[in-house]
């Protein structure tokens, strides 16, 4: 959103996460690798959303839209303030729609016509501009961390040239489907693997708000990653949500 330490183009006014943990990061451990007793994956259950539409979604979209719904309960916010044009989604995974590919192909040993179209990388962010109404700028990015990272970048320019009035950046993975493959490249990824989905909405930031430090930034990933485990896009979405909490704990002590 802007170089670190550097003037803030926006600022993180809400998050939404959901892990394998529970909702939100009160429900992070202290220790994920202690707390996951040997699991090389801790699952996130499947939200139970109403809606004859959302029945036959994928578990990472219904993730995706109970991650936006959280983070409309914690800011206080509605459904109509999303609404429209004003509201840019920016999406990044580099896991979230294996899971639906695996469950197309080995599912009764043929594909089904029906779920084919939650295969694309498209299908998450898809049901979350559907489902709240999201008519603004849309991007998809694949990656982990780092991509993230742009992601959020991302957002910040979309601010930064009008093409918004507030970005919503969120990010998804599930790996219980997958654990196997994963496992065969377990040198690539730390344990625990935990599925998460995160969101953070990003608004535009007042004149003299300045950006983190890159030491500060990297103590909350660091953080996030030992509270939470391997999130891989989501971690830096999970960080903001652990910063802003600090942020207002300070707040509050000062106060």
């Amino acid at each position: 959103m802007s170089p670190a330490g550097g003037d803030a183009v926006g600022v993180v006014t809400a998050a939404g996460v959901l892990t394998g943990w529970g909702e939100g990061i009160e429900a992070l451990p202290e220790d994920a690798r202690a707390a996951a007793g040997g699991r090389a994956v801790v699952p996130v259950p499947t939200p139970a959303l109403a809606g004859e539409r959302l029945r036959r979604a994928t578990r990472e979209c219904l993730l995706a839209v109970a991650a936006v719904e959280a983070l409309l309960r914690e800011a206080g916010r509605t459904r109509e303030e999303l609404r429209g044009p004003g509201t840019a989604l920016v999406y990044v995974t580099a896991a979230a729609y294996g899971a639906s590919n695996r469950l197309f192909v080995d599912a009764d040993g043929r594909g089904s016509a029906l779920h084919f179209p939650y295969t694309a990388p498209s299908a998450v962010p898809a049901e979350v501009t559907i489902e709240f109404g999201l008519t603004g700028p849309y991007v998809i990015l694949v990656g982990g961390a780092d991509t993230a990272r742009d992601a959020l970048w991302y957002a910040g320019r979309l601010l930064a040239d009008g093409a918004c009035a507030r970005a919503l950046v969120l990010g998804v993975e599930t790996f219980a489907e997958c654990a196997d493959l994963w496992a065969r490249a377990r040198w690539l990824c730390g344990r625990p693997r935990t599925e998460a989905a995160a969101v953070v909405l990003v608004e535009p930031a007042g004149p003299d708000c300045r950006g983190p430090g890159p030491g500060e930034a990297a103590a909350f990933e660091a953080l996030a990653r030992r509270r939470a485990g391997e999130t891989l896009a989501c971690r830096p979405l999970i960080a903001l949500a652990l910063a802003r909490a600090a942020a207002d704990v300070r707040r509050g002590t000062a106060s």
